[in-house]
């Protein structure tokens, strides 16, 4: 599994960036400030020996005498060196010392810049042993020029602070997180908020007619976005409405025509004649009912109630097997979804009569996974080809390319379920059997057990 280190969120996103930014600020301060702290080291342990080198040359000039350096510094001595020696050779310094290459270079420039003629500069950082002062910080060091032949060797103390620069910037770090995190956490959650409930309502499904104004709230412009949604959602309600008037009126002005066409037909002598005009007639009536049910699919006054699946589908498989259709039922768990009744039958039934009419037979099953229940419907056919199963679900496709509704159907039996599927928060699928058949799967989200 790839890990996501970037996260999705508005409010993640910012809090993650603000969180670098300030890392990365700290970590130029943290540099800035070690720098400074290593100019200030060398200043002050650098310009302390250089002033005492000077001294002691003019003093050698005025005939003065210094102390003579101990030829060897016994490892456990934990006093301090003497503070100024003067020497024909090297001086020897302590096992466990350590070269300071950055304050010999400092040294040295600062006797260049003096005019003073050194060979050679070396420095050392003396084991933490050698303190005359326990309770006074910093660390002993040993510089030594070599200046016209001979070696002036100076003691001096370097400050150590890096422990207390640290707790310095690990609080100061730690007050920044509070002052600056903190407060835009609260406000990206106060901008979020009302976006994840806007997002919420825009995927829901328009045909529910549920059009309560969201509330509006967040920054301003936030609250701008969700008043144009809800005028934008009012809109659709209102197109939605006019839609389901208009379509009540057309089934109402072609249903009357449509029956009393019927009426006089049947008065018709030519028997022949009579049955074509009366079978063309009722096709085009069950063309009409199916338009108009494509049409209201997501859409009726039915309210939702949870569905036991089992009874549906042993229930939808007893009518099938009365109209003489071979229909079973072979596996169904116990499951419940909450669904409107009446839609999900007619969905279920459409894909039944699908299954009866181009696989031979149809078998019901019901399984329950991951929060989702899925209603299958088997057949024993040829299956579909990748382009028939993109295809066919879109309004009038048919598998079957003529026309004749006795072999055919109109094409929007599965356009009707599919509608009705998502008009109930889930999806309709047809997938081929490797063993040979189609799967048409009409997933539900599961109910919430209480």
């Amino acid at each position: 599994m790839r890990l996501r280190l970037w996260p999705r969120s508005l409010v993640g996103q910012l809090v993650v960036a603000v969180a670098l930014m300030l890392f990365v600020a700290q970590a130029i301060n943290f540099a800035l400030l070690v720098r400074g702290q290593k100019q200030q080291t060398l200043a002050h342990g650098g310009g302390m020996a250089v002033a005492r080198i000077i001294d002691a040359m003019e003093r050698e000039r005025r005939g003065e005498r210094a102390p003579k350096w101990r030829e060897r510094i016994d490892n456990g001595d934990r006093r301090d060196p003497p503070k100024l020696v003067i020497s024909d050779r090297q001086i020897a310094v302590p096992t466990g010392a350590v070269p300071l290459r950055d304050l010999a270079d400092y040294v040295a420039k600062l006797l260049g810049e003096a005019d003073v003629a050194v060979q050679s500069v070396d420095a050392w950082a003396l084991p933490q042993r050698y303190r005359a002062r326990p309770d006074f910080p910093g660390r002993t060091v040993i510089v030594s020029a070599q200046i016209d032949g001979r070696y002036i060797a100076v003691r001096g103390r370097i400050p150590t602070s890096g422990d207390r620069l640290q707790g310095f910037l690990l609080w100061q770090t730690l007050s920044l997180y509070l002052l600056l995190l903190v407060p835009i956490m609260v406000i990206a959650w106060r901008a979020a908020a009302p976006l994840r409930d806007l997002t919420r309502a825009a995927r829901a499904n328009p045909a529910l007619r549920d059009a309560t104004p969201l509330e509006e709230e967040g920054p301003s412009d936030v609250r701008d976005l969700i008043t144009a949604f809800n005028a934008y959602r009012a809109r659709i309600a209102t197109m939605l409405s006019d839609k389901d008037r208009m379509l009540g009126a057309v089934g109402h002005d072609l249903r009357t025509p449509l029956a009393s066409l019927r009426v006089r037909v049947e008065q018709i002598d030519d028997e022949v004649l009579r049955d074509k005009m009366i079978a063309s007639i009722e096709e085009m009536t069950a063309i009409l009912t199916d338009i108009l049910a494509l049409a209201r699919s997501g859409a009726g006054t039915e309210s939702r109630e949870p569905v036991a699946l089992r009874g549906l589908v042993e229930e939808l498989a007893a009518d099938c097997r009365e109209r003489g259709k071979d229909v079973t039922v072979a596996a169904a768990a116990d499951a419940v979804v909450v669904a409107r009744p009446l839609l999900l039958r007619r969905a279920l039934r459409n894909l039944i009569d699908n299954a009866a009419a181009y696989g031979a037979r149809a078998r019901l099953s019901v399984e329950r996974d991951a929060g989702f229940v899925r209603i299958i419907v088997s057949d024993d056919g040829p299956g579909l080809t990748d382009d028939q199963i993109r295809t066919l679900v879109e309004p009038f496709a048919r598998g079957e390319q003529s026309r004749n509704r006795a072999t055919g159907g109109s094409g929007l039996g599965l356009s009707i379920a599919r509608d009705i599927a998502e008009g109930e928060g889930g999806e309709l699928t047809l997938r081929n059997r490797a063993g040979g058949g189609l799967d048409a799967v009409i997933a539900l989200p599961a109910a919430v057990q209480a």
